[in-house]
Parts: structure tokens; C-alpha cells; sequence
């Protein structure tokens, strides 16, 4: 890693974010983060934001890492939710053992991706056997390393159950060698980010290259974050980067406004009184959505350090705020791009990617209405 010393993971991200900017046409063109940009990422230790700092990562603040992710999101949408996919990945070696982790992590590029949960995996001497196809692998172009989550099988066939009578489910790790990757991302949004699907064959998995993901107990590493876990860990940077594709829309249909006359005798943009109302309450939509998801990181950090535990009230607040930003980001982005007109509509104006990105976003898990039932119905069995 080259990065330079004593400049935080946030001031890195802002640095590179011109360089970032300059290849989204590429990245969008290609369908995959160009090597200039996956280069920089490596060299600046942006991919190790969250991995353990006794591997050489940074083990950072969960606010830092979506300050970070908001910053390169400015820039392009689909590098963000890549570096954001994989950071979070990068968290399962707080639950290997530390040799198996840094032959992964330290090992370059030491990248690490995977996809949905699904499929299972049979037990056998040594470790497991699969064949599966999985899909959704968001950054799995530029990782050495894929992983799986899959159900465990017994030797005789038999579903193993955890003691709470639960499906065992475990995280499988496999080089990216050891797979065929299948070019399916076609995507309206989000091109850049290779979400693609991958296979493996009657592949045989190490029992050390597995793990339990986000169960607290089978913690190796002590550190704050790996007690927040994987999901809420992928809410917040997701939501991180709604914001930074939002800030950079609005911050764009502001410029535009600045300097566009609508027609001869309409006049300027900034004088029109409707466009200066909308700016204002689509600025405030945006700076609540923010304030409100750092609020409750914030809130949440301060607990799980006080008492070191990530409580199921920390999950739902999580969940809520993090799902809610990203619907206010893509109200703020439709809002910026209407208020552009027939601008927005060209490739070479600075809407309609991000529009799509949004938009694209806006259909991740992340961002399910069914949420908010979910949080509904934990605050209605309250007793207060």
C-alpha cells in the first residue's frame, strides 16, 4: 500500500474522486471499474477500510467508512457500491483464523467478493463439497477471492441444524480461479459494478477457508464494527453512497441553474422563482436524510462502545434510517433531474447515469419497503 501517511481514508477518497470521475465514462462503457481506478483504490488502502488492523487494515469507524463511501460516490456511482461491496466482505477475517485470513487479505490484490445466499454445501472429510451457481457478486471482476453462504449439509444428506434448531448456514471461501464467471450484468444502473454470477464445480473447500458469518460468538477479532455485522455494515455504506450520487446530482442541477436560460423572455434559471424553491426544499430533503442516517450511526457507535453490544433496537434503527435515506436520495435525484429538463436527458450531461444509478440503488435489498413493516412491527410489540 502507497498511501500516504497520517491522510485519512476519507481525505484519500476525495483525492481520488477527479481521477474517479474522469474514467465513469469507461467504467460505464466497459462494464467493469477500469485499472487505473481498481490501481488507486489498492495503492490508497480503500479496499481495507474494515478489515482487522493486526492484517494490516484499517479496522475503521463505521462513520468513516461511509464518509468514504459518499466521497468516491460523487464520482461514480459504481465504483463506490464495488469498493463498498467488498470492504464489507473484507469483514469475515475477523472470524478466520490468522493465517487462513492473511493468505487471503495479504496476498494481492487481496480482494474478496460474493453474492446472495443460496445452495448448499455437503459435509466431508476435511471441509465441504459444492456445485452452485450464485448470483449478484458486485465487485467479483476485480477479487482473487470469491465467497459463498450456503446451507450445510451432513455427510449422510441431512441438513445440520444449529442448537437453536436453525439452519447451519456458513461462508465458504474459494479463489476466484477456482470459479466460472458469468457475464450477465446488463443493468440499466449500476453498470460498472460487474454484479455478475458465478459457478463452481464439485469444488472441494478447506474447513479453515469457512466460516459463521455475523455471529458474534464466533468472533476471532474484538474491534467494534465486527459486532455490527455484515448487513448492517452493506445498509449504511449502500445508503452512504445514495447520498454521495445524490449530493453530486443536486450539486450539478444547481450549476446548471446558474448559468442556463430557460428561453429569451423566461430569463435566467437562478431568478425563476419556482427553481429557487425547489433547490431549497430539495437542499433540506437532502441535508435531513443525511443528518439523519449519521445521527444514527453515531447514536449506534457510541452504544456499542460503551457496552459492546449491536442490539436488535441498534438493527432496526439501522434498518429504518438506512432504507429511508435511500428513498429520500432518489426523490433528491428525480427532483435535480426534472429541475434539468432537457439537459439531463444527454449521455454527455451529468443526469442520466446517475439517474439510472439511483434508481438502481433504490431496488437493492437495501432499500425494501418491507422494512419499514419490519421496524412497524417491532415498535408496536413494544411495552413503553
Amino acid at each position: 500500500m502507497n498511501a500516504t501517511p497520517g491522510v485519512s481514508l476519507i481525505e484519500r477518497a476525495r483525492a481520488l474522486a477527479p481521477l474517479i470521475a474522469g474514467e465513469a465514462d469507461e467504467i460505464e462503457r466497459t462494464r467493469r471499474l477500469t485499472p487505473a481506478v481498481v490501481s488507486v483504490l489498492i495503492e490508497n488502502g480503500l479496499y481495507r477500510a474494515l478489515l482487522p488492523q493486526s492484517l494490516g487494515g484499517a479496522e475503521a469507524p463505521i462513520e468513516t467508512f461511509m464518509q468514504m463511501l459518499e466521497e468516491i460516490a460523487k464520482a461514480d456511482a459504481s465504483t463506490a457500491w464495488c469498493l463498498g461491496q467488498c470492504s464489507v466482505c473484507a469483514m469475515i477475517a475477523a472470524s478466520l483464523d490468522r493465517d487462513t485470513a492473511h493468505e487471503i487479505f495479504n496476498t494481492a490484490p487481496g480482494i474478496l467478493a460474493w453474492g446472495a445466499i443460496a445452495h448448499q454445501a455437503r459435509s466431508v472429510e476435511g471441509g465441504y463439497r459444492v456445485t452452485a451457481r450464485w448470483d449478484f457478486a458486485s465487485g467479483s471482476r476485480q477479487a482473487s477471492w470469491l465467497g459463498a453462504h450456503v446451507r450445510i449439509l451432513g455427510s449422510d444428506g441431512t441438513p445440520r441444524k444449529n442448537a437453536d434448531g436453525s439452519p447451519e448456514v456458513r461462508t465458504i471461501l474459494f479463489p476466484a480461479a477456482s470459479a466460472v464467471l458469468h457475464d450477465v450484468w446488463q443493468a440499466i444502473g449500476l453498470a460498472g459494478t460487474g454484479t455478475d454470477s458465478y459457478e463452481v464445480s464439485d469444488l472441494f473447500i478447506p474447513e479453515r477457508f469457512t466460516a459463521f458469518r455475523d455471529v458474534p460468538h464466533a468472533l476471532i477479532e474484538k474491534g467494534p464494527v465486527y459486532r455490527i455485522g455484515t448487513g448492517s455494515s452493506f445498509s449504511l455504506g449502500f445508503a452512504a453512497v445514495s447520498l454521495g450520487v445524490a449530493r453530486a446530482t443536486l450539486d450539478a442541477a444547481i450549476a446548471l441553474a446558474r448559468g442556463k436560460h430557460q428561453s429569451l423572455a423566461a430569463g435566467a434559471m437562478r431568478d425563476n422563482g419556482a427553481v429557487q424553491g425547489l433547490v431549497g426544499r430539495t437542499e433540506g430533503d437532502l441535508r435531513a436524510a443525511r443528518a439523519y442516517l449519521y445521527a444514527t450511526a453515531n447514536a449506534m457507535w457510541r452504544d456499542l462502545n460503551a457496552t459492546g453490544e449491536f442490539s436488535a433496537a441498534h438493527r432496526s434503527a439501522v434498518r429504518l434510517a438506512a432504507t429511508w435515506t435511500i428513498h429520500q436520495s432518489a426523490k433528491v435525484v428525480d427532483a435535480a433531474y426534472h429541475m434539468a429538463g432537457a439537459t439531463a436527458v444527454f449521455r454527455s450531461n451529468p443526469f442520466e447515469r446517475r439517474f439510472r444509478d439511483m434508481h438502481a440503488i433504490a431496488q437493492q435489498i437495501q432499500a425494501r419497503d418491507t422494512h419499514y413493516e419490519d421496524v412497524g412491527k417491532m415498535i408496536l410489540a413494544e411495552n413503553r
